[in-house]
Protein backbone atom coordinates (compact mmCIF):
# COMPACT_ATOMS: atom_id res chain seq x y z
CA UNK A 1 0.00 0.00 0.00
CA UNK A 2 2.60 2.22 0.27
CA UNK A 3 4.35 2.00 -2.80
CA UNK A 4 5.43 4.87 -5.46
CA UNK A 5 4.89 3.66 -8.98
CA UNK A 6 6.11 4.67 -12.52
CA UNK A 7 3.48 4.92 -15.59
CA UNK A 8 5.79 1.85 -17.12
CA UNK A 9 5.22 -0.32 -13.69
CA UNK A 10 1.34 0.75 -14.07
CA UNK A 11 0.57 -0.26 -17.56
CA UNK A 12 2.30 -3.60 -16.56
CA UNK A 13 0.02 -4.40 -13.51
CA UNK A 14 -2.89 -3.43 -15.96
CA UNK A 15 -1.84 -6.03 -18.55
CA UNK A 16 -1.13 -8.81 -16.20
CA UNK A 17 -5.03 -7.72 -14.58
CA UNK A 18 -6.85 -7.92 -17.63
CA UNK A 19 -4.87 -11.36 -18.57
CA UNK A 20 -5.62 -12.90 -15.57
CA UNK A 21 -9.62 -12.46 -16.40
CA UNK A 22 -9.47 -14.30 -19.54
CA UNK A 23 -8.82 -17.59 -17.24
CA UNK A 24 -11.07 -16.92 -15.04
CA UNK A 25 -13.08 -19.87 -14.24
CA UNK A 26 -17.00 -19.86 -12.88
CA UNK A 27 -17.40 -20.01 -8.62
CA UNK A 28 -18.70 -23.22 -6.99
CA UNK A 29 -22.22 -23.74 -5.88
CA UNK A 30 -20.86 -24.67 -2.71
CA UNK A 31 -19.89 -21.80 -1.34
CA UNK A 32 -21.28 -19.71 1.40
CA UNK A 33 -22.12 -16.64 0.90
CA UNK A 34 -21.80 -13.19 3.05
CA UNK A 35 -23.51 -9.81 3.37
CA UNK A 36 -21.37 -7.05 2.79
CA UNK A 37 -21.40 -5.19 6.26
CA UNK A 38 -22.66 -1.01 5.47
CA UNK A 39 -22.72 -0.07 8.80
CA UNK A 40 -25.83 2.38 9.64
CA UNK A 41 -25.02 6.07 8.67
CA UNK A 42 -22.43 4.61 6.38
CA UNK A 43 -23.06 6.04 2.28
CA UNK A 44 -22.87 2.96 0.00
CA UNK A 45 -19.67 1.52 -0.82
CA UNK A 46 -17.53 1.87 -4.31
CA UNK A 47 -17.01 -2.07 -4.10
CA UNK A 48 -20.32 -4.23 -3.94
CA UNK A 49 -18.50 -7.50 -4.81
CA UNK A 50 -21.30 -8.13 -7.87
CA UNK A 51 -18.27 -8.94 -10.05
CA UNK A 52 -17.19 -10.98 -7.37
CA UNK A 53 -18.95 -12.43 -4.98
CA UNK A 54 -18.41 -12.03 -1.33
CA UNK A 55 -18.21 -15.67 0.43
CA UNK A 56 -16.78 -17.88 3.45
CA UNK A 57 -14.33 -19.55 1.24
CA UNK A 58 -13.11 -16.75 -0.55
CA UNK A 59 -12.80 -14.75 2.54
CA UNK A 60 -10.91 -17.21 3.59
CA UNK A 61 -9.02 -17.88 1.15
CA UNK A 62 -7.87 -14.30 0.66
CA UNK A 63 -6.85 -13.76 4.41
CA UNK A 64 -4.21 -16.76 4.36
CA UNK A 65 -2.75 -15.15 1.54
CA UNK A 66 -2.57 -11.99 2.95
CA UNK A 67 -0.97 -13.36 6.13
CA UNK A 68 1.74 -15.61 3.55
CA UNK A 69 5.05 -14.50 3.60
CA UNK A 70 5.63 -17.14 0.51
CA UNK A 71 3.98 -14.66 -1.89
CA UNK A 72 7.34 -12.84 -1.70
CA UNK A 73 10.29 -12.96 -2.21
CA UNK A 74 12.03 -13.77 0.47
CA UNK A 75 9.06 -16.19 1.25
CA UNK A 76 8.55 -14.27 4.80
CA UNK A 77 7.21 -10.71 4.01
CA UNK A 78 3.51 -10.78 3.40
CA UNK A 79 1.11 -8.02 2.95
CA UNK A 80 0.48 -8.83 6.91
CA UNK A 81 4.13 -7.48 7.99
CA UNK A 82 3.52 -3.73 7.27
CA UNK A 83 -0.51 -4.04 7.94
CA UNK A 84 -1.00 -5.21 11.21
CA UNK A 85 -4.28 -5.77 12.85
CA UNK A 86 -3.38 -4.76 16.16
CA UNK A 87 -2.72 -1.28 14.67
CA UNK A 88 -5.76 -0.98 12.59
CA UNK A 89 -4.10 -2.88 10.03
CA UNK A 90 -1.12 0.15 9.49
CA UNK A 91 2.36 -0.99 10.48
CA UNK A 92 2.79 -0.25 14.35
CA UNK A 93 5.22 2.96 15.44
CA UNK A 94 7.03 2.79 11.83
CA UNK A 95 8.02 5.25 10.04
CA UNK A 96 8.60 3.17 7.42
CA UNK A 97 7.93 -0.66 6.49
CA UNK A 98 10.73 -3.02 5.90
CA UNK A 99 10.59 -4.97 2.97
CA UNK A 100 12.35 -7.67 1.85
CA UNK A 101 15.81 -7.62 1.92
CA UNK A 102 15.09 -5.13 4.52
CA UNK A 103 14.91 -2.26 1.82
CA UNK A 104 12.39 0.44 3.28
CA UNK A 105 9.29 1.43 1.40
CA UNK A 106 9.11 5.55 0.19
CA UNK A 107 6.17 6.20 2.00
CA UNK A 108 4.69 5.40 5.90
CA UNK A 109 2.13 2.97 5.49
CA UNK A 110 -1.60 3.28 5.41
CA UNK A 111 -3.81 1.69 7.77
CA UNK A 112 -6.49 -1.03 6.11
CA UNK A 113 -10.38 -0.40 7.13
CA UNK A 114 -13.31 0.59 4.99
CA UNK A 115 -11.31 -0.09 1.54
CA UNK A 116 -14.74 -0.76 0.07
CA UNK A 117 -15.65 2.68 0.17
CA UNK A 118 -12.38 4.02 -1.48
CA UNK A 119 -12.24 4.73 -5.40
CA UNK A 120 -8.65 4.51 -5.92
CA UNK A 121 -5.85 3.60 -3.68
CA UNK A 122 -2.27 4.88 -2.48
CA UNK A 123 -1.61 8.19 -0.93
CA UNK A 124 -1.24 9.53 -4.61
CA UNK A 125 -3.89 7.84 -5.86
CA UNK A 126 -1.95 5.83 -7.98
CA UNK A 127 -4.28 2.55 -8.25
CA UNK A 128 -7.66 3.04 -8.99
CA UNK A 129 -9.14 -0.63 -7.94
CA UNK A 130 -9.59 -2.59 -5.03
CA UNK A 131 -8.77 -5.93 -7.00
CA UNK A 132 -5.60 -4.24 -8.72
CA UNK A 133 -4.28 -2.60 -5.97
CA UNK A 134 -1.83 -6.09 -4.45
CA UNK A 135 -0.20 -6.34 -7.23
CA UNK A 136 1.56 -3.22 -6.51
CA UNK A 137 3.51 -4.20 -2.67
CA UNK A 138 3.64 -7.43 -4.39
CA UNK A 139 5.98 -6.76 -7.31
CA UNK A 140 7.14 -3.72 -5.80
CA UNK A 141 11.17 -4.29 -5.13
CA UNK A 142 11.42 -1.96 -1.93
CA UNK A 143 8.18 -4.18 -1.04
CA UNK A 144 7.52 -8.07 -1.50
CA UNK A 145 9.70 -7.59 -4.69
CA UNK A 146 7.86 -10.87 -6.50
CA UNK A 147 6.44 -11.87 -9.77
CA UNK A 148 2.83 -13.03 -9.76
CA UNK A 149 3.93 -15.94 -11.55
CA UNK A 150 6.61 -16.70 -8.85
CA UNK A 151 4.02 -16.10 -5.69
CA UNK A 152 1.49 -18.94 -8.09
CA UNK A 153 4.57 -21.38 -8.29
CA UNK A 154 4.69 -21.00 -4.55
CA UNK A 155 1.44 -21.44 -3.88
CA UNK A 156 1.06 -24.09 -6.05
CA UNK A 157 3.07 -26.33 -3.90
CA UNK A 158 0.92 -26.68 -1.13
CA UNK A 159 -2.14 -28.97 -0.90
CA UNK A 160 -4.01 -26.76 1.31
CA UNK A 161 -4.25 -23.95 -1.18
CA UNK A 162 -5.24 -26.13 -3.85
CA UNK A 163 -8.53 -27.51 -1.50
CA UNK A 164 -9.14 -23.97 -1.08
CA UNK A 165 -9.27 -22.51 -4.24
CA UNK A 166 -11.52 -25.45 -5.25
CA UNK A 167 -13.59 -24.41 -2.59
CA UNK A 168 -13.65 -21.00 -3.55
CA UNK A 169 -13.78 -20.97 -7.20
CA UNK A 170 -15.19 -24.09 -7.86
CA UNK A 171 -11.52 -25.81 -9.10
CA UNK A 172 -8.00 -26.50 -7.88
CA UNK A 173 -6.65 -23.67 -10.44
CA UNK A 174 -4.73 -21.12 -8.89
CA UNK A 175 -4.36 -18.22 -10.81
CA UNK A 176 -3.60 -14.09 -10.35
CA UNK A 177 -7.35 -13.22 -10.80
CA UNK A 178 -8.40 -15.66 -8.38
CA UNK A 179 -5.41 -14.55 -5.88
CA UNK A 180 -6.83 -10.60 -6.30
CA UNK A 181 -10.29 -11.50 -6.23
CA UNK A 182 -9.33 -13.63 -2.69
CA UNK A 183 -7.32 -10.90 -1.22
CA UNK A 184 -10.26 -7.91 -2.08
CA UNK A 185 -12.98 -10.32 -0.52
CA UNK A 186 -10.27 -10.16 2.57
CA UNK A 187 -9.33 -6.04 2.48
CA UNK A 188 -12.51 -5.75 1.25
CA UNK A 189 -14.18 -6.69 4.08
CA UNK A 190 -12.30 -4.57 6.89
CA UNK A 191 -14.91 -2.76 8.26
CA UNK A 192 -14.01 0.12 11.18
CA UNK A 193 -17.06 1.41 12.85
CA UNK A 194 -17.42 -0.05 16.45
CA UNK A 195 -15.54 2.77 18.32
CA UNK A 196 -16.95 5.37 21.00
CA UNK A 197 -17.93 7.69 18.73
CA UNK A 198 -19.87 4.97 16.89
CA UNK A 199 -21.70 4.58 20.04
CA UNK A 200 -22.34 7.78 20.72
CA UNK A 201 -23.63 8.31 17.55
CA UNK A 202 -26.06 5.26 18.04
CA UNK A 203 -27.10 6.43 21.68
CA UNK A 204 -24.95 3.17 23.40
CA UNK A 205 -22.36 6.09 25.06
CA UNK A 206 -21.64 9.50 26.01
CA UNK A 207 -18.62 11.95 25.34
CA UNK A 208 -16.94 13.42 28.55
CA UNK A 209 -16.98 16.79 28.49
CA UNK A 210 -13.22 17.05 26.42
CA UNK A 211 -14.27 14.21 23.84
CA UNK A 212 -17.14 16.62 23.70
CA UNK A 213 -15.50 19.82 23.42
CA UNK A 214 -13.03 18.26 20.98
CA UNK A 215 -16.67 17.09 18.69
CA UNK A 216 -17.03 20.11 18.74
CA UNK A 217 -13.82 22.07 17.81
CA UNK A 218 -13.46 18.88 14.69
CA UNK A 219 -17.04 19.76 13.15
CA UNK A 220 -15.90 23.49 13.04
CA UNK A 221 -12.85 23.08 11.74
CA UNK A 222 -11.90 19.77 10.75
CA UNK A 223 -15.08 18.05 8.91
CA UNK A 224 -14.62 19.43 5.65
CA UNK A 225 -11.50 16.94 4.53
CA UNK A 226 -12.12 14.23 7.52
CA UNK A 227 -15.58 13.81 6.53
CA UNK A 228 -18.08 11.50 8.64
CA UNK A 229 -18.98 8.76 9.12
CA UNK A 230 -14.96 7.60 6.83
CA UNK A 231 -13.41 10.60 8.42
CA UNK A 232 -11.78 11.80 5.12
CA UNK A 233 -13.27 13.24 1.69
CA UNK A 234 -11.49 10.76 -0.01
CA UNK A 235 -9.71 13.33 -2.44
CA UNK A 236 -6.40 14.83 -2.36
CA UNK A 237 -5.29 18.12 -0.45
CA UNK A 238 -1.37 20.16 -0.03
CA UNK A 239 -1.40 21.07 3.72
CA UNK A 240 1.57 22.87 3.76
CA UNK A 241 3.82 20.12 4.26
CA UNK A 242 7.50 20.90 2.74
CA UNK A 243 9.23 18.42 0.62
CA UNK A 244 10.97 15.80 2.27
CA UNK A 245 14.52 16.72 0.45
CA UNK A 246 15.77 13.09 0.42
CA UNK A 247 12.50 11.45 -0.18
CA UNK A 248 11.35 14.01 -2.92
CA UNK A 249 8.05 12.74 -2.71
CA UNK A 250 5.57 15.27 -4.75
CA UNK A 251 2.29 13.12 -4.37
CA UNK A 252 -0.60 13.79 -6.70
CA UNK A 253 1.83 15.40 -9.24
CA UNK A 254 3.98 11.87 -10.11
CA UNK A 255 0.71 10.67 -11.41
CA UNK A 256 -1.16 12.83 -12.81
CA UNK A 257 2.21 15.03 -14.16
CA UNK A 258 -0.28 18.45 -13.27
CA UNK A 259 1.74 21.32 -11.50
CA UNK A 260 -1.36 22.10 -9.59
CA UNK A 261 -1.15 18.37 -8.12
CA UNK A 262 2.20 18.94 -6.38
CA UNK A 263 2.42 17.72 -2.64
CA UNK A 264 -1.32 16.93 -2.50
CA UNK A 265 -1.55 13.64 -0.64
CA UNK A 266 -5.23 11.36 -0.15
CA UNK A 267 -6.70 12.57 3.31
CA UNK A 268 -6.13 9.89 5.36
CA UNK A 269 -8.80 8.37 7.61
CA UNK A 270 -9.26 9.74 11.35
CA UNK A 271 -10.24 6.27 12.57
CA UNK A 272 -8.08 4.80 14.49
CA UNK A 273 -5.30 7.39 14.16
CA UNK A 274 -4.53 6.95 18.10
CA UNK A 275 -2.70 3.44 17.28
CA UNK A 276 -1.50 4.51 13.74
CA UNK A 277 1.58 6.55 14.75
CA UNK A 278 3.14 8.07 13.14
CA UNK A 279 1.92 10.49 11.10
CA UNK A 280 2.04 12.20 7.16
CA UNK A 281 2.81 10.15 4.41
CA UNK A 282 6.67 9.98 5.40
CA UNK A 283 6.00 9.61 8.91
CA UNK A 284 7.08 13.01 9.95
CA UNK A 285 5.23 13.65 13.28
CA UNK A 286 5.01 10.85 16.46
CA UNK A 287 2.02 12.06 18.06
CA UNK A 288 -1.62 13.37 17.58
CA UNK A 289 -0.59 17.00 19.64
CA UNK A 290 2.72 17.22 17.77
CA UNK A 291 1.03 16.64 14.21
CA UNK A 292 -2.02 19.09 15.14
CA UNK A 293 1.02 21.59 15.88
CA UNK A 294 1.55 21.54 12.25
CA UNK A 295 -1.49 23.93 12.10
CA UNK A 296 0.46 26.03 14.09
CA UNK A 297 3.85 25.91 13.04
CA UNK A 298 3.38 25.32 8.91
CA UNK A 299 5.35 28.76 7.37
CA UNK A 300 1.95 30.92 6.70
CA UNK A 301 4.35 32.21 3.53
CA UNK A 302 3.70 29.33 1.62
CA UNK A 303 0.68 29.98 -0.49
CA UNK A 304 0.82 26.67 -2.32
CA UNK A 305 -1.00 24.70 0.19
CA UNK A 306 -5.24 24.30 -0.20
CA UNK A 307 -7.30 27.45 0.05
CA UNK A 308 -9.12 25.20 2.60
CA UNK A 309 -5.41 25.10 4.88
CA UNK A 310 -4.87 28.47 4.27
CA UNK A 311 -8.32 29.86 5.50
CA UNK A 312 -8.35 28.20 8.45
CA UNK A 313 -8.01 29.11 12.28
CA UNK A 314 -4.95 26.80 13.77
CA UNK A 315 -6.42 25.56 17.43
CA UNK A 316 -4.57 26.91 20.12
CA UNK A 317 -2.68 24.57 22.98
CA UNK A 318 -5.97 23.75 24.91
CA UNK A 319 -7.91 23.02 21.73
CA UNK A 320 -5.48 20.57 20.76
CA UNK A 321 -6.15 18.79 23.87
CA UNK A 322 -9.83 18.96 23.66
CA UNK A 323 -9.46 17.47 19.72
CA UNK A 324 -7.02 14.70 20.86
CA UNK A 325 -9.38 13.59 23.51
CA UNK A 326 -12.08 13.35 20.63
CA UNK A 327 -9.72 11.26 18.31
CA UNK A 328 -9.17 8.66 21.25
CA UNK A 329 -12.80 8.27 20.70
CA UNK A 330 -12.58 6.59 16.96
CA UNK A 331 -10.47 3.91 18.42
CA UNK A 332 -11.79 0.70 17.15
CA UNK A 333 -11.03 -1.68 19.27
CA UNK A 334 -13.39 -4.53 18.46
CA UNK A 335 -12.21 -4.18 15.08
CA UNK A 336 -8.11 -4.61 16.63
CA UNK A 337 -8.92 -7.70 18.27
CA UNK A 338 -11.58 -8.78 15.92
CA UNK A 339 -10.02 -13.14 15.32
CA UNK A 340 -12.02 -13.21 11.45
CA UNK A 341 -9.22 -11.06 10.86
CA UNK A 342 -6.84 -12.66 13.00
CA UNK A 343 -3.78 -14.54 11.52
CA UNK A 344 -4.68 -18.07 10.62
CA UNK A 345 -0.98 -19.69 10.04
CA UNK A 346 0.11 -21.21 12.58
CA UNK A 347 3.65 -20.86 13.93
CA UNK A 348 3.88 -16.77 11.91
CA UNK A 349 6.10 -14.65 13.12
CA UNK A 350 3.78 -11.53 12.50
CA UNK A 351 2.82 -10.89 15.94
CA UNK A 352 1.86 -7.70 18.11
CA UNK A 353 4.04 -6.60 20.80
CA UNK A 354 1.49 -5.47 22.81
CA UNK A 355 0.16 -9.05 23.46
Amino acid sequence: MSCRLTISTMIILLLVFVAAQLSFAPYSNNVHPIKQRIPEGFPQPVYDYKNNPLTKEGFELGKRLFYDGRLSKDGYTACASCHQQFAAFADFEHVFSHGVNNRFTLRNAPPLFNLAWHKDFHLDGAINHIETQPLAPLTGLNEMASGIDSAIEKIKQDPLYKKMFKKAFGSEQINSQRILYALAQFTGSIVSADSKYDMVKKGKAAFNEWEQMGYRIFTERCATCHTEPLFTDLQYHNIGLAVDSFLNDFGRMTITGEKKDSLKFKTPSLRNVSRTAPYMHDGRYWGLSTALDHWQTRDVSDNSADSLIINSTPPDKMEVKYLVSFLHTLLDTVLLKDPRFADPLPGNLIHSPLQ
